[in-house]
């Protein structure tokens, strides 16, 4: 595990040097449905620690905890996951059956990430939301992670160009001028930056932890609120290093259709 970290690591140091930008990083859970209907009652879902942007992976051991929550119901998905190449890294994947109307909340807690470029441990607490069949009920209720991100506009059934409001949490509690990154999974490669500002959005929260986006193209958009850890984590020397805590959440928007 430490030496694929440290590989994993030492080639993002790489890139970093050749590009002269810090790519953001992205804890990914993507389903392959944001709306389940009767039409498919399935849902693949992946696992990856990535750029989502340029498309570009890292490798990602077995995350610690992987489940969904229904009206209050945790379901362990841990064991259901299979190894699978993610951007030609490891990540992770599994399928789940939609049994009854529902809003899901998918959600990642994965192993720390050691990453010598910046010097720290990532831990990055992903989430996405499903609704099923209709129902739309309980998609703003947080979930109790460490720190996440609660959507305060409908996360699923919206278009591009939609506004998307969050309020970051850590502890259960807002989290006062936290920056949020933003980007786009250019998961079929159709878009190319301007700049190098303009593969990462950056949107600062208010005094409350709330922030807006508004997102210009279909697809799953992603938002990292990230914040220090009041703890360490030893590196691969056994050094104490700081914690880098991200706050992810996954929303996709829809183009309209023509007639």
């Amino acid at each position: 595990m430490i030496r694929n970290m440290i590989a994993a690591g030492c080639a993002a140091g790489l890139l970093l040097c050749s590009t002269g930008q810090a790519l953001a990083h992205f804890g990914m859970v993507i389903p392959s449905e944001s709306i389940v209907t009767q039409k498919k009652k399935n849902i693949d879902l992946t696992l990856s620690f990535s750029h989502p942007f340029e498309m570009i992976g890292m490798d990602m051991v077995k995350p610690e905890q992987f489940y969904v929550m229904l009206d209050g119901e945790k379901t362990d998905l841990l064991g259901s996951l299979q190894e699978q190449q993610v951007m030609e890294h490891q990540g992770w994947a599994t399928n789940f059956k939609v049994q009854r109307p529902g809003v899901y909340h998918f959600a990642m807690a994965p192993q720390p990430y050691w990453e010598p470029a910046e010097d720290v441990s990532i831990i990055h607490y992903t989430k996405t939301i499903v609704a099923a069949y209709g129902d739309d009920e309980g998609w703003a209720e947080p979930m109790g992670l460490p720190t996440e991100i609660v959507p305060m506009l409908r996360p699923f059934g919206n278009y591009a160009g939609n506004s998307f409001s969050g309020q970051v949490l850590i502890d259960g509690k807002p989290a006062a001028n936290a920056e949020v990154e933003v980007e786009l999974y250019n998961h079929d490669r159709s878009y190319a930056a301007p700049s190098d500002y303009h593969v990462t959005q950056v949107v600062a929260a208010d005094e409350n932890g709330v922030f807006s986006f508004t997102c210009p193209k279909p697809g799953w958009w992603g938002f990292a609120a990230l914040s220090e850890a009041d703890y360490t984590i030893k590196n691969p020397e056994g050094e104490d290093k700081g914690v880098e805590l991200g706050a992810v959440l996954w929303i996709y928007l829809d183009e309209y259709q023509a007639l």
